[in-house]
């Protein structure tokens, strides 16, 4: 489509300059001032070519294209996973994988087709992986599928493609090709309970989050907190970013993001917490232990 957009363009370009080198001169170089020629030229450029080339992409599109894309029959992908959007961030869920759950960042086996159920929580969202697929909306109330498959491992960014809020920009995610072993391991410790706090700071931690608004909001499963308004936390600290890649996951932008969310992602449902630089110290060593 691109190149016969782009035939198309510069065919469109040419003509132009060619009016314009020729403005003082009256009929068509060659053709000259011929009523048939003109009409000619009307019906091959404006209804012949364009039909031969709209029905051709139709075939390709139909026969070649599609099968490629389109959602996958039951039975031919070796997994599923559920995402759901909700605003501004991505809940990812491994049905069958015990409690194995993340968000904003997809694990898949490299060289494996997987089975991607999309759906919302909220508004209309649009899962679009660019490198691996096309986009699919996530309407509430109708699941929606589609084929992931990365030939080979990598790291593949993915963004909500439908205006959704203040926030739908900073609504991106992270598709992870992982060799097979790896992808097996990653996925068994998804499914195992918050790891207790390991330090005294961590344990203070703890009881900082399970005694204030994180634990309304946040699951940790192993733990009280089973909150279901933002993302689940168990695993927190394997994450590469935070609020839907729009900070990396480090200790600094953690702090901030804990202080001030709404000035690092304005909208977002997240209240200020109301602690002490102590506690915020303790909470943050917590989070930070949370592989």
């Amino acid at each position: 489509m691109l190149g016969i957009a782009a035939v198309v363009f510069a065919g469109a370009v040419f003509l132009i300059v060619l009016s314009i080198v020729r403005r003082r001169r009256e009929g068509l170089p060659l053709l000259g001032e011929r009523e048939q020629a003109t009409t000619g030229l009307v019906i091959l450029f404006g209804i012949v070519i364009p039909v031969v080339v709209l029905v051709g992409l139709f075939v390709v599109a139909n026969l070649v294209v599609l099968p490629d894309t389109d959602a996958p029959k039951a039975g031919t992908t070796a997994m599923t996973v559920e995402v759901v959007g909700h605003q501004w961030w991505w809940e990812v869920r491994y049905p069958g994988a015990g409690n194995a759950v993340t968000a904003n960042e997809i694990h898949i086996p490299a060289r494996t087709r997987v089975n991607v159920v999309a759906k919302t929580a909220d508004v209309i969202h649009t899962f679009w992986v660019p490198q691996l697929n096309r986009k699919i909306d996530m309407v509430p109330g109708h699941p929606n599928r589609l084929l992931l498959y990365a030939s080979k491992p990598g790291r593949y960014r993915g963004q909500c493609a439908e205006f959704c809020g203040v926030q739908h920009a900073h609504m991106s995610l992270a598709v992870y090709a992982d060799p097979p072993d790896q992808f097996r391991a990653w996925l068994a410790n998804m499914g195992r309970p918050a790891a207790p706090p390991a330090t005294p700071q961590a344990q203070a931690g703890q009881k900082v989050f399970l005694s204030n608004a994180c634990a309304s909001c946040h699951t940790l499963r192993g733990t009280p907190a089973t909150g279901v308004i933002g993302p689940d936390l168990t695993h927190m600290a394997t994450r590469a970013t935070l609020a839907a890649l729009t900070i990396p996951n480090n200790t600094p932008s953690l702090g901030e993001w804990l202080r001030d969310p709404q000035h690092v992602k304005p909208g977002n449902r997240m209240p200020g917490l109301n602690l002490t630089p102590t506690q915020f110290t303790q909470l943050t060593a917590y989070l930070q232990g949370l592989r």
